[in-house]
């Protein structure tokens, strides 16, 4: 007899990021060697100091319980990163904080969205996004955005998008799967839009705000429109800036009615985030920040090897991202074609399967992100696995008839 489930589970599917990533898994465990660029965390290992407070934390006894948006420690860490990040001070009452940046969002979600309200997805977007808005009744509008414009959303697409049942926008930047960054004429234009549609509220996943490439440290829509405070909600965490994935802690930031229901739900989901992460991630947030900086050059160079070789192979091209640790690739040159085994190359998803079988690299195909004909690779890992992975994709490229 099948188990009865609720509607808000089958209108939902599992992660295709999480999906390439556990694929990767199972053929090594087969004994297959596959050049993984699918997985979106940090190659690096937490640090040293992290670490050590995690360590000192367990020694003391900070085991237990505590209060549902965090220790005082950590409370004050964020609320401190924050103030220092975007110029606005929160008081813990407007803070929340949970099993990471995914769970925050979730939470959000969940406290304002039912019965078919609207919320504004941004195309090519996280994978989660339009999923978890289904999760809890509302209606993921995706917006497509275009490579000429950067993969930002323009003030003209918000606009016509919007309607009476608008809840959310959700604002991601810098942007999975794209690395696009929004600067502050761009932030600046869609504020405007806003202002006009005071219904509208806006979730900006900042969880890149340390991964950039600019000369400038990439904005926040609170930094050009101060003035929205009341309407935002800002989610970061420690995940991607301090290689914290495993660590689960995620932050936001926003006004103090939505912040308790986002509580109220929370201490009934799992009481608070552990103890021992807690500890770890105010170390993190207030501690020496020179990794930070270190792991940045890494990446820059990374991002430069990877959009040289994308570009340097025939069928293939992609921009260049100013932050994150992604690169999307437009595959639009290689659609059409046909490989060795006679199965044609007929869109993004057919053409990974093929990178996966005969040139043994994983990247995650574009339909995934709500874009195509594109594939995402990610660069957090090294330069050689980087190097090898673009060799034997123009391999197998070069096979394409």
């Amino acid at each position: 007899m099948a188990f009865p489930l609720a509607d808000r589970v089958t209108r939902i599917k599992e992660s295709p990021s999480t999906a390439a990533t556990q694929r990767v898994r199972d053929l090594r465990a087969e004994g297959v060697d596959v050049l993984s660029l699918t997985v979106g965390e940090p190659d690096f290992d937490t640090p040293e100091h992290v670490k050590a407070a995690a360590a000192a934390a367990i020694r003391s006894g900070e085991t237990k319980y505590t209060s549902v948006n965090g220790t005082p420690e950590l409370q004050h860490a964020i609320l401190d990163r924050v103030e220092r990040r975007i110029g606005l001070r929160y008081s813990p009452g407007e803070l929340a904080v949970g099993g990471g940046g995914k769970q925050v969002i979730f939470l959000a979600l969940m406290a304002t969205v039912q019965d078919g309200a609207e919320v504004i997805v941004p195309a090519p977007y996280w994978v989660s996004y339009p999923d978890m808005v289904a999760a809890n009744d509302g209606q993921a509008v995706v917006v497509p955005t275009r490579e000429e414009d950067g993969f930002l959303l323009t003030p003209e697409a918000l606009a016509a998008a919007i309607t009476p049942r608008t809840t959310w926008l959700i604002l991601n930047s810098p942007g999975n799967p794209t690395g696009a960054v929004y600067g502050r004429t761009e932030l600046a234009a869609l504020a405007q839009v806003l202002r006009e549609h005071p219904q509208v509220h806006v979730l900006t996943d900042e969880i890149y705000d340390e991964i950039g490439f600019g000369a400038e440290p990439v904005p926040s829509l609170l930094q050009v429109a101060p003035d929205l405070r009341d309407r935002v909600l800002l989610v970061n965490g420690v995940s991607k800036a301090y290689a914290m994935t495993g660590w689960r802690i995620g932050y936001g930031v926003g006004p103090a009615q939505l912040v308790k229901a986002m509580n109220t739900l929370q201490s009934q989901v799992s009481t608070c985030p552990s103890s021992v992460s807690q500890a770890a991630a105010a170390a993190a947030l207030s501690g020496d920040q020179s990794f930070v900086a270190a792991a940045n050059e890494i990446y820059r160079r990374r991002r430069d090897l990877v959009v040289a070789g994308i570009n340097a192979i025939p069928g293939l091209s992609c921009t260049t991202p100013d932050g994150a640790f992604y690169v999307y690739v437009s595959c639009a040159g290689v659609l059409g074609t046909t490989a060795p085994d006679g199965r044609v190359i007929d869109s993004d998803e057919a053409l990974t399967l093929y990178l996966l079988d005969r040139a043994r690299v994983a990247v995650v195909h574009g339909t995934a992100f709500g874009l195509s004909p594109y594939f995402r690779i990610s660069f957090a890992t090294s330069e050689d696995v980087l190097e090898a992975a673009l060799e034997q994709i123009a391999e197998a490229l070069a096979e394409l008839r």
